[in-house]
């Protein structure tokens, strides 16, 4: 099946811009990716839930004290489930990782007046590989508000994707990653960055879609987080991203058969090994 930039070739010099940004800085930001009234949209249901599950700010350093994050939101309605495919933003994650890519967590990030900034750290810390090392996470930031320093913008280090020793919440020069709102920042999960302080009398909100390679553990357990039948319904590409599939033909198949079969049983596959 042909990709997206291949179906529109005008955006394969934008696409071939954005991999580039990523490799020499870190980081790219896709201006007005996001259709206007989908952005509505969603920051409208973003407060349904909010205010359906009384869901409040965690109270802790990484997560803020006055910010409002959602999680697991292919769970609540056919309305995220066109966040992970989105054709504008997800050829360029396949193009840093590989189309075996999975969907590592979906959520929401409603950053408050008041909020101090987060501190400075890198998605893939936690991960025990010798850095720097390639991408095995990308991740991405939807701007449902404009995105400037003084609500919390993403504050970035650039080039730090390629430090061979982050620390958390080391005192770095970071910038603000503006942008307005239906934009989508694209980063390198090596980068260095966080969420900016916010300073006004209003929230940011963004999306934070974020994605893994098809072989390490997604940060968000889809299989089990997600309930089957609801699963079932996602279109092939949506399982495949959320785990229901096999890694280049090994990794993550159930006694040698895909795991989609699970959600279809009409599905056929076989293992490296038996092609």
């Amino acid at each position: 099946m042909a990709s997206d930039v291949e179906k529109h070739p005008a955006r394969a010099s934008d696409f071939e811009r954005h991999l580039a940004e990523i490799e020499r800085q870190g980081f790219t930001i896709v201006e007005d990716a996001i259709e206007p009234a989908f952005v509505d949209a969603l920051a409208e249901d973003l407060l349904r839930i909010e205010r359906e599950h009384s869901v409040v700010p965690a109270k802790n350093a990484f997560e803020g004290e006055a910010t409002v994050r959602i999680y697991n939101l292919l769970v609540h309605g056919e309305f995220y489930e066109r966040i992970p495919v989105h054709p504008a933003i997800l050829p360029i994650v396949e193009g840093v990782l590989d189309p075996g890519c999975l969907v590592s967590s979906l959520s929401s990030i409603s950053i408050g007046p008041g909020e101090k900034a987060q501190p400075i750290h890198a998605d893939d810390m936690l991960i025990p590989l010798r850095k720097p090392h390639e991408a095995i996470i990308c991740n991405t930031m939807w701007a449902l508000t404009d995105f400037t320093e003084s609500n919390g913008a993403t504050r970035i280090v650039p080039g730090s994707h390629r430090d061979p020793s982050p620390e958390y919440g080391k005192d770095a020069a970071s910038i603000p990653a503006e942008m307005r709102r239906g934009s989508v920042l694209v980063w390198h999960g090596s980068l260095w960055h966080g969420g900016g302080a916010n300073t006004t009398d209003e929230r940011r909100v963004g999306i934070a879609m974020n994605y893994c390679a098809g072989f390490i553990r997604q940060q968000e357990n889809q299989q089990l987080g997600i309930p089957r039948g609801v699963a079932a319904r996602f279109s092939p590409r949506l399982r495949a991203l959320c785990g229901y599939g096999i890694y280049r033909g090994l990794i993550g198949h159930i006694e040698k058969t895909d795991p989609a079969s699970l959600l279809d049983e009409r599905l056929e596959s076989k293992v490296v090994w038996d092609r």
